[in-house]
């Protein structure tokens, strides 16, 4: 297979080559360039230098651990061998539909305009609680590891003799793939962005058939899933994340031994757990990722809480029990933000607790309100940040939110105030996703109504010089002189207007200007 390299990828393997060490690509890298990906972005690389031998060679490097990791951010590496700079990248959000985008906004509603804060740019965008990060090359000393008596780091990491003695202690045969390029042959063009290289000049260390996985769409651990496991319970979660990002199917020995050793990730930290957690939520299959936590018995060491939702039945249009709604409601979510996709999931969290039955039906009466303070105290144990806390704490109180074609203009601000413009078309996916996940219509007239009505508020058709009566009309009617009241006056009607369009008649407004001056 041909391969087309970033030339800063090919700049640090030829460094090193250059320099008489060896130099691979491993990792996830390997594996996704293997599945026909896009160009992947996240590189590493493994070598029999040390770390301080690594470090002589790229200056701006750094090295922060014990386990021979040197790290570089991708950024300097095009410094230092004069490469063109990174091209940037944009976000491609146009399949997402923004019902609230502040920044196309024409004449944002005053009483809003204070939660329009610079901060919120980019407002609406469904992967705006992403925090930028560099992007950083990871070059590693081969190396072999000692006991995991923790299960979660070795207790010695040794420097190793051969490349295969460093893929023998990694996770899954996916990720145990490495290729190896002699980059000395080559004269590459430091203008170019990137470096075709040929199959012929490619070698591929594959030691414990991770390509027949890759072809088989297979996770399977390298050596004895048991063994792996014990090293480091989290991959556990990892050979589910995994599954359902590469929509791939587990090895029956694997699934067998993380049943019997599920317990295991209780040795794990909350931060670990998060962020594999959330990588499973951002994939293309995140119910199916509950489910198979659910399966291998480790969701009651993660989201215990959602497992109390298991025969719960429901009334009204419903037609499953809590946890097949839950677990549907986070299969048709639209919104790709894991924050949202959590909330989703969580979003009749407290329904078991206030579940009532009686001659009437059954209720649940303000399973939204208790909910909210569940799902934040799941959010703290899982040590999101605060601002995501909150999120999923008004995401989840605010889901059950009512309209009536009745409702004033200012309820309707009031709403969006009490949510954030930035959370607004976040609640309308969980409630996309509540809906389809109960069987109902994505949307209902109620709804698309009130998006109609929130929309105008960010689009008024109404500006001061639209009211009937003008500044000069007004001094001559009311004896006014000009100063500051008469603009607090004008703006004064402009806002009774936007609430009560019949108002804007010249005789109707005097009589209002004569009421605020009096």
């Amino acid at each position: 297979m041909d391969l087309k390299l970033p030339v800063d990828v090919v700049a640090v393997l030829h460094q090193i080559q250059s320099n008489g060490f060896e130099a691979y690509i491993v990792g996830g890298a390997v594996r996704d360039l293997f599945l026909s990906k896009d160009v992947p972005t996240d590189w590493d690389f493994t070598t029999n230098a040390t770390p301080t031998q690594i470090q002589s060679l790229f200056p701006e490097s750094f090295y922060e651990n014990e386990f021979g990791t040197v790290g570089i951010d991708r950024q300097h590496v095009r410094d230092q061998f004069q490469l063109n700079t990174l091209s940037e990248t944009q976000a491609d959000n146009t399949a997402y539909n923004q019902v609230i985008n502040v920044k196309t906004a024409t004449k944002i509603h005053e009483s809003l305009k204070s939660v329009r804060a610079d901060s919120h740019s980019e407002l609406a965008s469904p992967q705006n609680n992403q925090i930028e990060t560099k992007t950083i090359f990871e070059i590693t000393t081969f190396r072999s590891e000692g006991m995991y008596t923790d299960f979660r780091r070795p207790d010695q990491v040794s420097w190793g003799q051969t490349l295969e003695e460093d893929l023998r202690r990694r996770d899954f045969t996916i990720n145990a793939l490495a290729i190896f390029i002699d980059f000395q042959q080559f004269n590459f063009d430091k203008t170019l962005e990137s470096l075709n290289i040929n199959a012929k000049d490619i070698q591929i260390i594959d030691p414990f058939g991770g390509l027949t996985d890759l072809h088989n769409h297979h996770i399977r651990t390298v050596g004895k899933p048991v063994d792996r496991f014990q090293e480091d319970a989290l991959r556990m979660l990892r050979a589910i994340r995994f599954a359902v990002q590469l929509h791939f199917s587990l090895d029956k020995d694997a699934l067998k031994a993380i049943k019997q050793h599920a317990a295991l990730l209780q040795h794990v930290s909350w931060e670990r757990i998060r962020d594999e957690f959330l990588k499973m939520l951002a994939s293309a299959h995140p119910a199916k990722a509950i489910e198979h936590l659910d399966e291998t018995g480790m969701l009651k060491f993660i989201l215990p809480e959602l497992l109390l939702a298991k025969s719960v039945v429901q009334g009204g249009h419903h037609t499953t029990d809590v946890w097949t709604h839950s677990i549907e409601a986070l299969r048709e979510c639209p919104s790709k933000d894991p924050i949202v996709r959590l909330a989703t999931l969580l979003h009749d969290i407290a329904k078991p607790q206030t579940f009532r039955q009686s001659k009437e039906g059954i209720t649940f009466y303000n399973h939204e309100v208790i909910g909210a303070r569940v799902a934040k105290k799941i959010a703290e144990r899982l040590k999101l940040s605060k601002q995501d806390t909150q999120r999923i704490f008004l995401l989840v109180r605010h889901h059950m939110f009512y309209y009536q074609p009745t409702i004033t203009d200012a309820a309707i601000r009031r709403f969006m105030r009490k949510i954030g413009l930035e959370n607004i078309n976040d609640v309308l996916d969980v409630r996309i996703g509540d809906r389809l996940g109960s069987g109902a219509k994505e949307t209902s007239w109620r709804l698309e109504e009130m998006k109609g009505r929130m929309l105008s508020q960010l689009h008024q058709p109404f500006s001061i010089t639209d009211l009937k009566i003008n500044g000069n009309e007004l001094m001559t009617e009311l004896h006014l002189k000009p100063g500051p009241i008469l603009g607090k006056l004008l703006h004064h009607l402009f806002e009774l207007v936007l609430e009560e369009p019949e108002l804007n008649t010249k005789e109707k407004l005097i009589e209002e200007a004569k009421k605020f001056i009096s």
